[in-house]
């Protein structure tokens, strides 16, 4: 998720194998549903933000020890909503220039890469 000046929406897990590290925030697919259906819901349940997805970033795969990930990664931006965390214990908004200051999540760590340039 980006805003009008460019920055990068980031947020740091709250739970799990992963707690506090950051992430793009988004999620699983269910059933029947495009990766843009499954952003624009996980947006909504994660955040109660509505958002427009723009267009395709990456797709990413990366392997944890417990599971494979499939990313796809959108650029969009908020169309109404707060960005309240209800799952992530905190969240910033980042310039190009400060996407390092944060511990991302190695399959983000691609992204993340993909960005600065």
């Amino acid at each position: 998720m980006h805003d009008d000046e460019g920055r990068i929406f980031a947020t740091q897990r709250g739970y799990g194998d992963y707690k506090d590290g950051w992430e793009f925030p988004g999620g699983k697919m269910e059933a029947g549903e495009t990766p843009e259906e499954a952003l624009k819901r996980e947006i909504w349940e994660e955040l109660e933000t509505r958002i427009v997805v723009e267009r395709l970033v990456q797709t990413v795969e990366y392997d944890y020890p417990q599971f494979h990930l499939t990313m796809h990664c959108f650029w969009c931006h908020v169309e109404s909503g707060s960005l309240t965390l209800k799952e992530h214990e905190a969240a910033r908004w980042l310039t190009k220039d400060q996407l390092d200051t944060v511990d991302w999540l190695p399959a983000d760590v691609k992204v993340v890469e993909m960005l600065k340039m």
